[in-house]
Order: structure tokens, then C-alpha cells, then sequence
């Protein structure tokens, strides 16, 4: 009887370290997955705060008649600029799609932010943008719509991820976010 009952013992505590390794190697998956799905999101979102920091920067730049700034909201920025150094100046303007707009991603979330130089508009893909807000301060640092008045330019930006990370202990998926804030002052204003 004792011999069954150290058998019996022995599955059960084998069936427990096995179920333990299972568990492990889970875990390692999804923290292996959600490390790389999180680099990712991060390199996109400073890939998009890089190239609206370039240009912002350049709001005014070589603007010697007219307005620096033509359009000023929360989702669309126009601007004046002699933003390719080459003597004329180029009209630039942000805006956003609709996330209806966006193919190749399963977030049905992402937008679209398009950058036209004059007549020629450039959206690249969405590199998961589900939300930016531009905010416009004066000199004193209080919030303005007066396009005259503007010496600070804030964005903000949601990010998630282009595709859903599963979770390994049940049926459900969620995306990585992360929000990246910067506010810039562009020199020629």
C-alpha cells in the first residue's frame, strides 16, 4: 500500500513541475513578445515626434511678409516656411485622417498624420498614431488661439500598438500605449 501511495505521490508532484515549466515558458513568450511589441511602439512614436519637432522648429524661418502661421487647431497646424533652405517659401500643413482611412493594421484606431509641403502631401503609414492635439501658448505661457500670439506650440500624442498583444492566461488581447508630450518654440516667431 505504501508503495502505491509513493507512486501516487511522485505523479502528482511530477504533473506539478511540469505544469510549473509549462507556466514558465508562457511567461517567457509573452514577456519576450510584449518586450519586443513595446520597442516597437516606442521607436514609432519618437520616429513621429522627431519629424514634427523638425518642422515646428522651422515655423517663420526666412517668413519676411505675411503670417508665420496661417492655421492654428487642435488637429490641423499650417504654417509658413522656407522649410528646404532653397530661397521660397513653402506652405506646410499637418493634419490627421480618419481611422477609417487606415489599412494594414488590425487597430481599427490608428490614424494617419499627413504632412503637405505646398502642393504635395506625404502620409506615410500610421506607426499605430490613434490621437494628436496641438495646444498654442503666448509668450506667457497661456493658452491661445490668436495665430499673432503664438510663441509655443505643444503636442501631445497617443500611441498604440499596430497589433494586439494576446494574453497568455486567457482568451483576450489589449494593445501597448504609451503618450509622448513636447512642447517647442519655434525661433522665428
Amino acid at each position: 500500500m505504501s508503495i502505491l501511495l509513493d507512486i501516487f505521490g511522485s505523479v502528482v508532484i511530477a504533473g506539478m513541475l511540469f505544469m510549473l515549466i509549462v507556466k514558465l515558458n508562457l511567461f517567457s513568450s509573452q514577456t519576450s513578445y510584449t518586450s519586443d511589441s513595446e520597442l516597437k511602439l516606442i521607436q514609432n512614436t519618437k520616429t513621429l515626434a522627431e519629424i514634427i519637432d523638425y518642422d515646428f522648429r522651422k515655423v517663420g524661418y526666412r517668413v519676411t511678409t505675411g503670417n508665420a502661421i496661417i492655421t492654428a487647431t487642435e488637429k490641423n497646424f499650417v504654417f509658413n516656411a522656407d522649410i528646404d533652405r532653397d530661397g521660397s517659401i513653402d506652405e506646410i500643413e499637418y493634419s490627421v485622417s480618419d481611422p477609417d482611412d487606415v489599412t494594414g493594421t488590425e487597430n481599427s484606431n490608428d490614424i494617419i498624420l499627413y504632412r503637405r509641403v505646398n502642393s504635395n502631401t506625404i502620409g506615410g503609414p500610421s506607426l499605430g498614431l490613434v490621437d494628436i492635439k496641438f495646444t498654442y501658448f503666448d509668450e506667457k505661457s497661456i493658452v491661445t488661439n490668436d495665430i499673432s500670439k503664438i510663441c509655443y506650440i505643444r503636442t501631445e500624442m497617443w500611441v498604440e500598438g499596430s497589433d494586439a498583444i494576446p494574453d497568455a492566461y486567457s482568451n483576450s488581447s489589449s494593445y501597448s500605449k504609451t503618450y509622448w508630450e513636447f512642447t517647442i518654440n519655434p525661433r522665428n516667431l
